[in-house]
């Protein structure tokens, strides 16, 4: 009896530690510090910097189930999925279209004035209206309304 109970409490302790392990780098607290006009925005017509000003210092929570904070990063039901991207998808593909028009556009360079490093950048799909990209474990980027935000895991 004492042999099954100790089995019984380790079997947790090794699930609790799955568990754990297994949780998201992406959850937790995240920081609006810092936002640029976006690289693909239209430089004859400056964005409304009203959002970016609404934006600022604001957090981002991002749980299991659901995202709380400012609209429209707010989301009720995320549907999580990470993936690698090249420079030419991130942003919803806005390099990439960039490229299209102008093939001095280049995503790898574009994406390297942001932050981005190596090949592939990491992305989480939120299934909702914004993407975040990993600049660092720390760092993710979002782009709206012609701007990209940066936020710092807190």
């Amino acid at each position: 009896m004492k042999f099954a109970g100790v089995v019984c409490f380790l079997a947790s302790v090794v699930a609790a530690s799955i568990a754990h392990a297994a949780d998201p780098s992406y959850v937790g607290s995240w920081k609006f510090t810092s936002a640029l006009v976006a690289p693909w925005a239209d430089p004859q017509h400056k964005p409304d910097s009203a959002e970016q000003a609404r934006l600022m210092g604001k957090m981002v929570l991002v749980k299991a189930k659901e995202i709380l904070g400012p609209r429209p990063f707010a989301c009720a039901k995320p549907q999580y999925k990470l993936t690698d991207y090249g420079a030419d998808m991130i942003f919803q593909g806005a390099f990439d279209e960039m490229q299209h028009s102008s093939k001095k556009a280049d995503p790898k360079a574009l994406a390297a004035s942001l932050g981005f490093t190596g090949d592939k950048i990491k992305t989480l799909e939120t299934g909702c209206e914004i993407d975040f990209h990993f600049v660092d474990d720390a760092t993710i980027e979002a782009g709206l309304n012609d701007y990209v935000y940066t936020l710092k895991k807190q």
